[in-house]
């Protein structure tokens, strides 16, 4: 999860979170070449006074100054491409589940269970113990297993909401009447936390998420002690 004063993403959970990350360095290095031949020319210019009447009106230096804008822009559009296709890849999962936003609360419905469905509020500051994260600990965290391929269903019930996990790369909107999916794997266990991401209403900021990635057996106990209470 994030610390205070963090200016930089979270650590990548996930393998489309690396690839987000390994994005963003990649264009922030072209945007820092870029600033900066700029700035070197505008300080040239601005303090140069040997000037070279040749250039005023020079075909190669138009040329240059077409194609290299329309290289850096395919240099940059390579992995974008590559990373809009693999956020919308989603191959044999190994569990669905379908999370629907309320005013100002998640439900999660086990898709592959047809009676394992439960709500998950923000618990109160007056109840959160210590170590706990004020207003990011829910009372029904989502359990999933770890190393596994998990599809997530995200709809709303009321206004537009926003399903986000920073760390495993997951941010889709859940709109009433309208079913967006997305897919993440969690690559090693933990609990990663998100918030809606949506203005949704006064209690907005209230809807947290807690993802629970847990080994494969233990998510088998977790699921027979839930029909059991059933």
């Amino acid at each position: 999860m994030a610390y205070p004063f963090q200016i930089m993403f979270q650590d990548a959970a996930s393998p489309l979170m690396e690839n987000f990350l390994h994005f963003h360095d990649h264009t922030m290095m072209m945007v820092f070449l870029i600033s900066a031949l700029v700035l070197y020319i505008m300080t040239t210019v601005a303090f140069t006074k040997l000037y070279d009447l040749g250039k005023n009106d020079s075909q190669e230096v138009e040329i240059i100054w077409t194609i290299s804008p329309a290289f850096i822009l395919v240099i940059i559009a390579v992995p974008s491409i590559r990373i809009l296709y693999l956020s919308d890849e989603i191959l044999h999962p190994c569990l669905t589940i379908k999370a629907l936003g309320h005013q100002w609360y998640w439900s999660y419905e086990y898709s592959d269970y047809s009676d394992i469905d439960f709500d998950s509020y923000m618990i109160p500051t007056s109840d959160i113990f210590s170590g706990h994260f004020r207003l990011l600990e829910a009372d029904n965290r989502m359990i999933v297993p770890a190393y596994s391929f998990i599809r997530m269903l995200i709809t709303a019930d009321d206004v537009i909401h926003a399903w986000t996990v920073p760390a495993l790369g997951a941010k889709v909107d859940g709109i009433p009447g309208r079913l967006n999916q997305t897919s993440f794997i969690a690559t090693r266990p933990g609990l990663y936390f998100g918030q809606c991401s949506e203005i949704c209403g006064a209690n907005h900021s209230f809807m947290p998420i807690v993802v629970e990635a847990v080994p494969l057996n233990h998510v088998e106990e977790w699921l027979t002690l839930q029909h059991e209470e059933i």
